[in-house]
């Protein structure tokens, strides 16, 4: 694999890193900006809608400059907006740094998959944008973990100083390893966005992309001052929680794909929901127990992001039957909906915080992950859409044949 595709890797390392790292900062922020608990979870929540607002606007609006500069400036900006977290004097100038980046998050992993794929040959595409979104995986290994050791032992400000060196590293090396030659594709107008979001087969992925995810941030959001105020863990403990959640999610992530390779996407979807909302209701008997809690945790994290390969299979397989002419813009705004998920999700978790008490947050996220389980089984209403819900091969050719002979 070329050097280049690594310059892509450390760049989404140092993006996974500042979007995950804010869930072991939240207590240290709240109490050094003299906010309450879930108005510093809106740290989350609005860094998540920049990315739900960047990923299929600004890529829209950038469409028609080369890909190399338009990666250039996306990290420029991205370390800029960590140098003004890292000095920012009040919790209003750190609500706009978490913005700005947010949205180059958006941007930089729409255009990094086209431009990953440019550097290697076609049967190697899928590989490369593997091991470019490996940085988000090992972002929530080690660089959370790290980041939120640092938070805790030298101050938050500390945490974002660190990225923004990240964000100089990934800069210097993707201004010295992109290649020039990545070209812009046809962009795609705003308006074939607006036919996108008129397609129900394709909304009906997205609300149970936004549903799915972001009931479990309603609980994640605040895992750091449950597992310190409800469990009773020390905050270098907490530190190990958040690695060894880390190393689950990197594991649940691949089962996810491999089981939505063998029994389709829909089908793996129901167990990966079902099993996330299991979790979560599970997670607020065990929350007092120090041990069922750190079992509970690795287990969360196995499912809650092997939910993530079967829903993007799925929106793209819809999109190729539904939009052909933007299956990309389809794609990106799934992207955005991981991420609505991810804001409202911890918008809803501060509600629940100021009004209820932090352990309500785990069953409310349970309904939520619910409501997308139960919207994963009308996945196959539409006849098209049975046809390409990301069925297992046998499945899939027998529906095939039945709207062909319907047909």
């Amino acid at each position: 694999m070329p050097l280049a595709l690594w310059a892509l890797t450390i760049s989404a390392y140092a993006i996974g890193t500042t979007e995950f790292v804010i869930v072991g900062l939240l207590p240290g922020i709240a109490q050094d900006l003299d906010v309450s608990l879930p108005s510093a979870g809106l740290l989350v929540s609005l860094y998540a809608l920049g990315v739900a607002i960047g990923a299929p606007v600004l890529t829209a609006l950038t469409g028609r400059w080369p890909r190399k500069t338009v990666l250039l400036c996306l990290m420029g900006l991205f370390t800029l907006a960590n140098l003004l977290a890292w000095q920012a004097p009040g919790y209003t100038s750190l609500i706009s740094a978490r913005v700005l980046t947010g949205l180059t998050h958006g941007v930089f992993f729409s255009i990094g998959a086209t431009i990953a794929t440019s550097l290697v040959s076609k049967e190697k595409a899928a590989r490369a944008i593997a091991i470019m979104f490996t940085g988000l995986t090992v972002a929530l290994v080690t660089g959370v973990p790290i980041g939120t050791w640092v938070g805790e032992h030298f101050g938050w400000r500390m945490t974002f100083a660190l990225v923004s060196g990240l964000g100089v590293i990934a800069f210097l090396g993707c201004a010295l390893l992109i290649p020039r030659g990545a070209k812009p594709q046809n962009p795609a107008p705003l308006r074939s966005q607006f036919s996108v979001l008129k397609t129900p087969a394709l909304l009906k992925v997205y609300a149970m992309t936004a549903l799915g995810y972001g009931g479990s941030f309603v609980a994640f959001t605040f895992l750091s001052p449950i597992l310190t105020q409800v469990t009773g863990l020390s905050v270098n403990a907490v530190a190990l929680v958040l690695l060894v959640y880390g190393v689950s999610v990197a594991i649940g992530n691949l089962a996810g794909g491999m089981l939505s390779d063998r029994l389709g996407a829909v089908p793996a979807l129901k167990w990966v929901f079902g099993l996330l909302a299991l979790v979560l209701v599970l997670f607020g008997f065990a929350a007092p127990h120090p041990l069922l809690a750190i079992l509970v945790v690795l287990a969360w994290g196995a499912v809650a992001f092997g939910n993530v390969p079967p829903l993007q299979v799925l929106v793209v397989k819809q999109a190729e039957v539904f939009t052909p002419h933007a299956v990309d813009v389809a794609s990106g705004l799934n992207i955005a909906a991981f991420n609505v998920g991810i804001a409202g999700g911890a918008f809803i978790g501060g509600l629940i915080v100021e009004r209820f008490g932090l352990m309500n947050t785990p069953w409310i996220g349970a309904l939520l992950v619910l409501a997308a389980w139960g919207l994963s089984w009308t996945a196959h209403r539409h006849p098209k859409a049975a046809a390409t819900s990301g069925e297992a091969p046998a499945q899939r050719g027998a529906k095939a044949e039945e709207i062909s002979s319907a047909t």
